[in-house]
């Protein structure tokens, strides 16, 4: 049995020559930098181990927070067995054989934390293969995901364990990991104050991608601290966390709707840009831009979808990067201009009405009559051609007889729609005066 179990001891200390993220894995939970939410003594986590009692969990949070480190260190703090798959590189028989392990482990006293690593790229059967083994125990699950897991996991699984939200790591835990750096290699880091902050920024929350940028540093022997623009041109920033069909996205397009509707030009743009840099196809954004004109500007200003459909025809003409100066001033245009769903409003109300009414037959006057037959019958008698009435304005009934008439859309009186409104008004007196 020692044979079966010697895989799962915890590993020994990292040699010299191991990269620095390693060295500095922390060797207990109060060492975990950035998520002392849920890690101190206050936090889940610590509550868990105070208790001696680990349930199963989903860890939710981006790359490079310690979602790996926590659940080794869980299983160390609570005396449990630890196993690590990963989800990308695993599959149904991987997953039998650590199940049949840790049946075989529970027998001899020793129960099994099982750590599955990116556990989203599951796909739904093989996360119900999950509920057996651990709603009886044989497995405390330690799922850990970079994607939502209200979206990605089964409501079955995650009515099983408690889903933990990591943060980005902040400025100053990421400042904290560099000082732990200095401190193992006793020697600072060769950058200027400047420099420094600009290598955190870079990191955008990921302590694994800091480490790696300053063992670079560390590699190599400068003779002066770089600054700001020396330190650009020795590293690479990190490329922005963005799937295009995952949660990133759709956080990201709702922002950019959003702060057009609420009139944030500064803020709209932004969220464009970001979109925009982290290879976002253009004409989706241009899609959505178009999409926000109808529905949160609408009346107000017509021309807000005439400069989005501008922008579109731009952007196929110029193409990147130089088509994308189109995208930008649609963003401004409908982030600036007057707002009004009325429009939006208007179409959901008449749609219901469309949808509970059915067939209903126009009046008569204006059903269309093509033939001899149906003009003896009554189609289009006593049909008023309003070019010929008084003002251009019959005023006639355009309704089913078995209708009243509704009212869907309600201009505001912003924009454009003020005038439409005024047009109205003056409709519905003349209306009111033929009775």
């Amino acid at each position: 049995m020692a044979d079966l179990f010697a895989q799962f001891e915890p590993p020994a200390a990292p040699p010299p020559d191991a990269p620095l993220a390693d060295r500095l894995r922390p060797q207990q939970l109060g060492d975990v930098i950035g998520q002392e939410h849920v890690t101190g003594s206050e936090g889940a986590i610590g509550r868990m181990v105070a208790a001696g009692r680990l349930s199963s969990l989903i860890l939710w949070g981006p790359p490079g927070t310690g979602k790996t480190t926590i659940a080794r260190l869980l299983a160390d703090a609570v005396g449990l067995r630890f196993v690590a798959i990963s989800a990308v590189f695993s599959g149904v028989a991987d997953l039998k054989k650590a199940f049949a392990e840790a049946k075989t482990a529970a027998r001899a006293g020793q129960r099994t934390l099982l750590f599955v690593d990116e556990i989203h790229r599951f796909n739904r059967a093989q996360q119900d293969g999950f509920l057996p083994y651990v709603e009886d125990g044989t497995v405390t699950l330690v799922g850990a995901t970079t994607e939502n897991p209200s979206f990605e996991l089964n409501a079955a699984l995650l009515s099983r364990a408690q889903v933990l939200i990591l943060h980005r790591l902040d400025p100053a835990a990421l400042d904290q990991l560099i000082a732990r750096a200095e401190a193992l290699l006793d020697r600072p880091l060769p950058l200027t104050p400047p420099a420094r902050e600009a290598l955190v920024a870079s990191a955008d929350g990921d302590g694994r991608f800091l480490l790696n940028q300053v063992e670079t540093l560390y590699s190599v022997n400068l003779t002066e601290p770089l600054d700001p623009a020396g330190l650009s041109s020795f590293l690479q920033r990190r490329v922005a966390v963005y799937d295009k069909d995952r949660e990133g996205h759709y956080n990201l397009i709702s922002a950019l709707h959003k702060s057009i509707r609420g009139s944030d030009p500064q803020a709209a743009l932004y969220y464009l840009a970001r979109m925009l840099t982290a290879g976002e196809e253009p004409l989706y954004l241009l899609r959505r831009l178009t999409r926000a004109a109808v529905e949160d500007v609408g009346l107000a200003d017509p021309n807000a979808l005439v400069q989005c459909i501008a922008a579109k025809d731009t952007y196929d003409f110029l193409g990147s990067p130089e088509g994308e100066l189109a995208i930008a001033q649609a963003c401004l245009y409908l982030a600036t201009a007057p707002k009004s769903n009325a429009a939006y409003a208007a179409q959901k109300a008449a749609w219901k009405s469309a949808r509970e009414t059915g067939s209903l037959m126009p009046p008569a006057n204006i059903r269309n009559a093509p033939t001899k037959l149906l003009r003896d019958i009554g189609y289009g008698a006593g049909y008023e051609y309003d070019h010929d009435s008084e003002d251009g304005f019959s005023g006639a009934n355009y309704w089913p007889d078995e209708m009243t008439p509704q009212r869907y859309y309600e201009p505001t009186d912003r924009g454009f729609e003020k005038r439409i409104a005024e047009r109205l008004a003056w409709w519905d007196e003349r209306r009111r005066a033929r009775g």
